[in-house]
């Protein structure tokens, strides 16, 4: 038996726990003891659910079946926008935080169906806007760098992973918010397709551009919390045959490249992609020159018809969320915000794929590092947009066309960061990109935690 099971992954723990080798009792006590000496460091969690956790924990212990559970006695946190029974629903900030929450969100549901223990929630920037997780109660920052973002709007559910303070968590996406902050904490981060999970955030799906998923340090771990969400049991990956794999490294906007540390790790995973026995070739998306007008008035209109549905007060929210929400209701009224131009780009887009002859596409997912961990929440709105916008370029067209895309580590920058790579297919490849992401897994193995951590208690 382990001395503590902080650090072991969600296979891992659940497996010991329908074995009888441990409690769930024993992991969920393991894992609150050790928030609470490292939490403070990160700021990744909200709210923590100390005694309903270890409480819902002996519940799980008593189950008399427990090898239908795929997580049983596995801790998660659950990103702090979704609703979890007997808490606020935060949305990022006590300006936008709504009210208790009468039930669990489906997603969540699931995830106690499988056994697993929320043990919190974590942080997230404001209503989901912005890249970077902060507000004025604190600012999240990267177990890699203290002095780095972890990302967002999912910071705090990739920190806690990334810090070891769940094996997993859950998160969702509207324009990156699961891959962005994957790519910067060195983690697996999967957005799947439309239409392959539950959305249901209560006010707006941001016109159809948000999927759920997980943040995890493994696929394995990555595919068994995208199966329970989905409702699904969990089964082993399947081997893929000899795929044809485009590699392009053109950024959706002008002026925001990737940088010479986000071109070499696509250069290795093309390199590994090969020794794995795929054919390789270079091939650009189309990426319209509309697109990045039309994406961020899209983005700013989903604040503001966020804002309008869950009839936030706008007074109290951050001045740069303001200012977005105030340019998204102008954007919104003049009709630049057309289903028929997300078609459009789909239709596209769809076309990349069949034109070339090609099952996947490469590209980096950031252009540098991680942003710097400020109070950006305090900074001009304009400022918050070019930063974040030029850092994080290549996620925000694969919500547009809904298509599945995910974000794996391939090695570490220069600088000492994690370097990531994303992967995107065309509707329904959600098990082939993780079986892909598992062949590489599997021949360049990543640093699961950030360096120095779980830290000793």
């Amino acid at each position: 038996m382990a001395d503590t099971w902080v650090g072991a992954t969600a296979k891992q723990i659940a497996r010991a726990v329908r074995r009888g080798d441990t409690s769930a009792t024993q992991v969920v006590a393991d894992h609150l003891d050790y928030l609470t000496s490292t939490d403070p460091v990160v700021a990744a969690f909200r709210t923590v659910r100390a005694a309903e956790a270890a409480a819902e924990a002996e519940k799980v212990d008593d189950q008399t079946d427990m090898g239908s559970l795929p997580l049983a006695g596995v801790p998660i946190a659950v990103k702090e926008n979704t609703p979890v029974a007997g808490l606020p629903t935060w949305h990022g900030s006590a300006g936008a935080r709504q009210a208790v929450a009468e039930e669990d969100h489906e997603l969540v549901r699931r995830l106690r169906g499988a056994g697993a223990v929320v043990i919190g929630t974590t942080r997230m920037s404001e209503m989901g806007l912005w890249g970077v997780t902060d507000d004025d109660s604190a600012t999240t920052r990267n177990p890699w760098a203290l002095d780095r973002t972890p990302g967002g709007s999912s910071g705090g559910s990739a920190a806690a992973v990334a810090a070891g303070l769940v094996p997993i968590a859950h998160a969702n996406d509207g324009l990156g918010s699961i891959r962005i902050p994957a790519a910067c904490c060195g983690l697996i981060g999967l957005k799947p397709g439309r239409g392959v999970l539950p959305v249901n955030l209560g006010a707006d799906d941001w016109f159809g551009l948000v999927e759920h998923g997980v943040l995890a340090t493994t696929v394995a771990d990555a595919a068994l919390g995208h199966a329970v969400l989905a409702g699904r049991t969990p089964q082993p990956l399947s081997q893929p045959g000899r795929l044809r794999i485009a590699v392009s490294l053109r950024s959706p906007v002008a002026g925001a490249s990737a940088d010479e540390a986000n071109r070499a790790a696509v250069s290795n995973a093309t390199r590994l992609l090969a020794e794995c026995g795929h054919d390789t070739l270079t091939a650009d998306p189309v990426y319209p020159t509309s697109l990045g007008l039309r994406g961020l008035a899209t983005w700013f209109a989903a604040g503001y018809r966020d804002a309008e549905a869950a009839k936030v007060d706008r007074r109290s929210l951050q001045k740069r969320s303001r200012r977005l929400i105030a340019a998204g209701g102008v954007a919104w009224r003049r009709g630049l915000v057309r289903e028929q131009d997300r078609t459009e780009f789909r239709e596209r887009s769809l076309g990349f794929f069949v034109e070339h002859g090609v099952d996947l596409l490469l590209t980096p997912v950031l252009t540098g590092p991680p942003l710097r961990a400020a109070a950006w929440h305090r900074r001009g709105w304009l400022s918050n947009v070019a930063s974040q916008v030029r850092n994080a370029p290549f996620a925000a067209p694969w919500n547009i066309t809904g298509f599945p895309a995910l974000t794996l580590p391939v090695g570490v920058r220069p600088d000492g960061l994690p370097a990531a790579v994303q992967l995107v297919g065309p509707p329904g490849t959600e098990l082939l990109l993780l079986a892909v992401a598992g062949q590489l897994e599997l021949a360049a193995p990543w640093r699961r935690h950030a360096p120095g951590f779980p830290r000793p208690n």
